[in-house]
């Protein structure tokens, strides 16, 4: 008996270490994958921590009390300015393209907390810190100042307070420091978390038929059929790419719909902030979805025709899900989209790009039309490549 396991043990491992497709995509694909993903997620989150190294960040502090001035030396990149903060400074960081901070201490602010004592039932001094969320090096400069005060608050037991919030008697407005608009706050959410989502439903979409519709058709015989009847194979390769690509396109409709309706759901009172997008907005979204998938099936397609069965097919498509995995994470590690238009040349990477500019409504015309034109040329050259895969005998019928 144990002879007879040893000798299936045997074959099995003969088997799979005579594969060295399986054996790649097995043993050595996931631990590359994951050690490149991994690395360049670091190397994304390192450039989040030192965002504004290039992008000097202008700190305005008034009245600095000489007991906070070296917590400033910590914040690298800064500019200083020891000067009043008027309201009007205030309302200019609504401009999500200004890197700045500002910070009101008391006058004599380490008077104040010296003499000042939490059992007297008096406020204590309040610290004023107004940025903007939507900037990230703003954003970045807020918490780590925020952090470096609330490090010194509870070293002086809480002798003094960081933003407390107050209503104003007359207006009836309750103080506000983050100066972001709802609709960019909104935008910077969507466009981090969105471009992914919609890239994994296209997706989940063309693998769901793409593997079976060639590759399936390989496995059971019948792809003959369709290659002796009278028709061109670019025509049939053509045919394979739109009808796949339309199926994928309302799976994955269908799913961003539903992403839509509960997203307000999702972000804490999402129902206040509202999705202020125009139609262009829309239109595009749609017609990169539309170029999007289309590639996304012409890829997939070229594989299973390569694929010799339809477990084969989802063995060697299994790469290419976690390039398009990677794609879309890349916002989450990005203040905003590219500026560089021969990013919009990348495939996938192109139209995550341009989802992102979408949502976070800095969308302009020439990088969509860039991706629009590059996603197509990309689709006719899969076409194309397709059609040479149905003249091939050799790929067709390969068992």
């Amino acid at each position: 008996m144990k002879s007879n396991a040893l000798t299936i043990i045997k074959k099995e491992f003969s088997r799979f270490f005579g594969d060295r497709q399986l054996l790649f995509t097995t043993v050595i694909m996931p631990g590359l994958l994951i050690y490149l993903i991994y690395s360049l997620m670091g190397v994304g989150i390192q450039k989040m921590e030192t965002e504004g190294a290039d992008d000097m960040v202008t700190l305005r502090v008034e009245n600095l009390p000489e007991s906070v001035a070296p917590m400033l030396e910590d914040i690298h990149s800064i500019i200083t300015l020891q000067q009043p903060v008027s309201q009007e400074d205030i309302d200019q960081l609504e401009s999500k393209d200004l890197n700045e901070v500002l910070v009101r201490f008391p006058e004599a602010f380490d008077e104040l907390i010296a003499t000042y004592s939490p059992e007297s039932g008096e406020e204590a001094p309040n610290v004023e810190i107004y940025y903007n969320s939507a900037n990230n090096a703003s954003s970045r400069v807020y918490y780590v100042l925020e952090g470096s005060l609330s490090a010194y608050e509870d070293q002086l037991s809480n002798r003094f307070d960081i933003n407390r919030r107050s209503v104003d008697s007359e207006t009836g407005e309750v103080s506000q420091f983050d100066m972001a608009s709802q609709d960019d706050k909104l935008g910077s959410i969507l466009s981090k978390l969105i471009p992914m989502l919609i890239l994994m439903m296209l997706f989940s979409g063309v693998m769901a038929i793409a593997p079976t519709a060639i590759a399936g058709e390989k496995e059971r015989g019948t792809i003959a059929t369709l290659l002796v009847t009278p028709m061109r194979r670019n025509e049939l390769a053509l045919g394979k790419v739109v009808s796949l690509s339309g199926i994928a396109l309302l799976s994955g409709i269908s799913s961003f719909i539903g992403i839509a309706l509960s997203l307000p759901k999702m972000i804490p009172n999402g129902a206040d902030l509202g999705f202020n997008y125009t139609g262009a907005d829309y239109t595009v979204l749609l017609v990169i979805i539309l170029a999007t998938v289309l590639i996304m099936a012409s890829a997939v397609s070229l594989l299973s025709a390569l694929a010799k069965d339809v477990k084969n097919a989802g063995t060697m498509i299994a790469p290419f899900m976690m390039v398009i995995m990677f794609c879309g994470l890349i916002p989450m590690f990005q203040n905003g989209a590219s500026e560089n238009l021969a990013v919009y040349l990348i495939p996938f990477y192109n139209s995550v790009q341009v989802m992102t500019a979408t949502f976070a409504h800095e969308m302009t015309w020439t990088p969509v039309i860039i991706t629009l034109a590059a996603n197509v040329l990309y689709t006719g050259v899969a076409v194309w490549g397709l059609t040479k895969m149905f003249n091939s005998e050799k790929v067709m019928f390969s068992r």
